[in-house]
């Protein structure tokens, strides 16, 4: 249990980082910068959500463990 609670920080930085990553390269390399910063901003936005989900997954098999 404790485990799972020490990888929720590097899992939610990860998560945004690969999100904004991957917008950057879709604004700057895919479509040369005319879309600047659209899909930055859209796969930021999908970072976060997915952090967010794997936090809220983390807390609900916390309480199924301990049986409330």
């Amino acid at each position: 249990m404790m485990a799972d609670f020490s990888t929720i920080g590097l899992t939610m930085a990860f998560s945004i980082f690969i999100g904004v990553g991957f917008g950057y390269y879709l604004d700057n390399k895919v479509f040369d910068g005319a879309t600047k910063p659209w899909f930055t901003l859209i796969f930021l936005a999908f970072g976060v959500a997915a952090a967010f989900l794997n936090l809220y997954r983390v807390a609900t098999r916390k309480d199924l463990k301990d049986g409330h």
